[in-house]
C-alpha cells in the first residue's frame, strides 16, 4: 500500500462510516475497482479508530454529561448505551468466521446495500405517518434494545452501522436527528472494542506500513468529524432519500459488474 492509497482509504473511511452507505462496502469496492488489492480486515477495523475519535471529539460535551449523570443516578442513558452494545458483541463473537467470509463477498455487499435501502425507505414511510416524534432526551430502554439489535445486523457487510441504527431509531419513533445522534453514541463501545481487538492481527513489518496506518487513521478522523457535522445538519432539514437512492444505484452497479465479470463475487 502506498501513502497515497492510505490517504484515499482514510477519506473513504471518514466519509462512509457515519453516512448510511456502508464503510465496509466502500473499503472493499474502491480498492477492488482501482486494482489496489484488498486491505486486511484488521487494517479496516483499526482505521475505524480515527472515526471513533471524531465521535468522541464531536460529542465530548454530551459524553461527559452522560457519564456524569449516569454516575450520579440522574440519567440511564449511559446504561442504555451499554445494554444496546450487547447484541453486536454477542453476534460478533458467535458469527466471527461467517462475518469474515462475508467481508470478502461483493455479492453480499451489493445485496445488503439494496436490502437496507428498502428498509430505510419503509422507515421513512413510517416516520411520515407517525405523530409525536421523540428527541434524544426521550429515548428509553425499548429504543436502546431495538437500536442495539439493529447494530448487530450491521455486521453484515454493506448494510451500514449508521444506516441500520438510524432505521431502528426511526422505527422506534425518534426524530431523524435523534436517531442519528443515538446511532453515533451507540457506536462508541462497539468500534472501540473491534479496533482494539483487531490490533493484534495487524502485521506491521516496517515503518512504511506503520506510517500508512497512522496517516489513514488521522485522515479518517478529520473527514469523519466533518461528515458527522454535515449529516446532523442535513437530517434536520431533509429525509434519508438521498442515501436510499445512492444505495440502490450502487448496489445495482455492483450487481451489473459482477454479472459482466468485472468484479469477483
Amino acid at each position: 500500500m502506498t501513502l497515497g492509497q492510505a490517504v484515499a482509504l482514510g477519506v473513504v473511511q471518514g466519509l462512509t462510516e457515519y453516512l448510511p452507505i456502508s464503510s465496509t462496502a466502500h473499503l472493499q469496492i474502491v480498492p477492488a475497482l482501482l486494482r489496489w488489492g484488498n486491505p486486511s480486515l484488521a487494517f479496516k477495523a483499526v482505521i475505524q479508530l480515527g472515526t471513533l475519535a471524531a465521535v468522541f471529539w464531536y460529542f465530548r460535551a454530551d459524553i461527559g454529561r452522560i457519564l456524569r449523570d449516569t454516575w450520579r443516578g440522574q440519567s440511564q442513558l449511559g446504561w442504555m448505551i451499554g445494554v444496546g452494545t450487547i447484541p453486536v458483541v454477542v453476534a460478533g463473537v458467535a458469527f466471527k468466521k461467517r462475518i469474515e467470509w462475508m467481508n470478502e463477498s461483493v455479492l453480499v455487499m451489493a445485496l445488503a446495500l439494496i436490502g437496507l435501502a428498502l428498509v430505510l425507505a419503509v422507515a421513512e414511510w413510517a416516520e411520515k405517518r407517525r405523530r409525536g416524534l421523540r428527541d434524544m432526551g426521550q429515548a428509553g430502554w425499548r429504543d436502546a434494545i431495538v437500536v442495539g439489535c439493529a447494530q448487530a445486523v450491521a455486521l453484515i457487510p454493506g448494510s451500514s452501522r449508521s444506516g441500520c441504527t438510524i432505521a431502528g431509531g426511526l422505527f422506534c419513533g425518534l426524530t431523524r436527528e435523534a436517531a442519528a445522534r443515538f446511532s453515533f453514541l451507540l457506536s462508541l463501545p462497539a468500534i472501540l472494542a473491534a479496533g482494539v481487538f483487531q490490533l493484534r492481527d495487524l502485521p506491521l513489518a516496517n515503518r512504511e506500513e506503520m506510517l500508512n496506518l497512522v496517516v489513514a487513521t488521522a485522515v479518517s478522523f478529520v473527514v469523519g468529524y466533518a461528515s458527522i457535522a454535515w449529516l446532523l445538519g442535513y437530517l434536520r432539514r431533509h429525509t434519508m432519500w438521498l442515501f436510499i437512492w445512492y444505495r440502490l444505484v450502487l448496489g445495482a452497479v455492483l450487481l451489473a459488474l459482477l454479472w459482466a465479470g468485472a468484479l469477483k463475487a
